[in-house]
């Protein structure tokens, strides 16, 4: 079992941290983020810099405990570093464009798939290379997803949108199959 709960995290220099009844606001150079943590499982502490986490007695609320601590590095990590997601692109005639706070993608379907870009999230196309970043670890893979999830890789051409270091599992057609026979 993992122990990130245990650990206490260490606010850096250039962060402001605050809790107000059950809610983390963190505020960095890169923008600030609020997360509610209304449980009645876990209690955050913020004293000294620091930011401990105290799990109460009941022993199911141990996965909550981990969770809580993810979160709020996740968090911190985001406001000083920020995310990065990178999707490529792979087929003939398939590409993607930015139109003011929309992604449009040609993706072989027979109309072009337009995606709303949130809040906090940038998006960058260069060719058949779309780069996700921002602050918010949980909206930049949400919107990665979702771009992926318009045409999926699929195994016999290796054509679609995939994640940049993906590996897909490539199938033999139907030529191969009976060429072997």
């Amino acid at each position: 079992m993992s122990h990130i709960g245990k650990k206490e995290i260490i606010i850096p220099e250039k962060v402001e941290m605050s809790l107000k009844d059950g809610v983390v606001s963190v505020k960095g150079p890169l923008g600030e983020i609020k997360k509610d943590f209304k449980t009645d499982d876990v209690t955050i502490a913020i004293e000294n810099k620091t930011v401990s986490f105290k799990l109460k007695k009941n022993p199911k609320n141990k996965a909550m405990w981990g969770t809580c601590a993810a979160y709020v590095n996740n968090m911190i990590k985001g406001v000083t570093a920020g995310f990065e997601k990178k999707l490529t692109i792979e087929g003939i005639g398939y590409k993607a464009q930015t139109e003011g706070n929309k992604l449009s993608l040609t993706v072989g379907l027979s109309h072009p798939v337009k995606l709303d870009i949130p809040e906090g999230v940038k998006v960058k196309v260069e060719k058949n290379l779309i780069s996700v970043t921002g602050f918010d670890k949980d909206k930049v893979g949400q919107f990665s997803a979702d771009v992926r999830a318009v045409k999926k890789p699929e195994p016999y051409k290796g054509t679609g949108i995939k994640y940049e270091n993906e590996v897909i599992r490539r199938k033999a057609g139907k030529k191969a199959a009976t060429a072997a026979a």
